[in-house]
């Protein structure tokens, strides 16, 4: 039964219930053209407008690096400090670009340190450690033992082939590669790099350089050296600490 008072309904032409359609759609989309607008300029305005003061900040924080990283050289020829004890280092980005001067970033460049939390393996000669003492603010360095070296190359270990990335898991690929230098299973990379064999530089260039994990309680790496207090610089035997908690 009908409620008291209720009428009939207004008869409604269909072509008007179509254009309210329409218009109801169009309304939408534009609201969400207009939010996803929005959301762009908030995420580009950082990288579109810079103010005056940001501009001096950075000039004088890349000269200041540009400095120190002269002041540091200098010292390491003057001291007698740098005698290895080891052939082998493995070394980790831990810093950004933006208060880096253009030299300081064709190095990390040079080191396939290209992003932060990369790591790659170097021998151990005075041309590497004069670059890393180069860039020590922005890299930690070490010593990696056998285990380490396994576990990485194991874990995350990955070859360039043809222009491809590809993953360290079949063994045709690593005797396609490195083959020739009798190399043709990981297990024999591993080995290869762990003794600083006499096919280094082929085998570590044939590895990518390892993406290594943000642990959840991550902290802000410091610039300081770590013998100092700090996170960067040469962490000799205890890099295999960080390497574990990374890897």
């Amino acid at each position: 039964m009908a409620a008291e008072g209720a009428g009939p309904l207004s008869y409604v032409n269909e072509i008007v219930l179509k254009k309210r359609k329409t218009n109801d759609e169009w309304a939408v989309r534009r609201r969400e053209q207009l939010e996803a607008r929005k959301k762009k300029s908030k995420v580009n305005s950082g990288f579109i407008i810079k103010r005056p003061e940001r501009f001096v900040k950075e000039y004088r924080e890349q000269e200041l690096d540009r400095v120190r990283r002269t002041q540091r050289l200098k010292i390491r020829n003057l001291s007698a400090a740098n005698d290895l004890k080891s052939k082998l280092l493995f070394a980790i980005r831990i810093q950004g670009w933006t208060d880096m001067d253009l030299q300081t970033k064709k190095i990390l460049r040079k080191l396939r340190l290209i992003h932060i939390l990369n790591g790659v393996f170097l021998r151990a000669n005075d041309g590497n450690l004069r670059m890393l003492t180069s860039v020590e603010p922005f890299i930690t360095y070490g010593y990696p033992n056998f285990n380490s070296v396994r576990e990485l190359i194991y874990k995350k270990g990955s070859g360039r082939m043809k222009k491809q990335l590809v993953p360290l898991t079949d063994n045709n690929i690593i005797e396609q590669e490195l083959g020739k230098y009798g190399i043709i299973c990981i297990e024999d990379i591993v080995h290869e790099i762990a003794a600083v064999g006499p096919h280094f530089k082929e085998v570590s260039r044939f590895l990518q350089p390892f993406r290594l994990k943000k642990p959840e309680r991550f902290p802000k790496m410091k610039k300081k050296l770590y013998k100092k207090g700090g996170d960067a610089g040469n962490r000799e035997e205890l890099i295999n600490e960080f390497i574990n908690m990374l890897n």
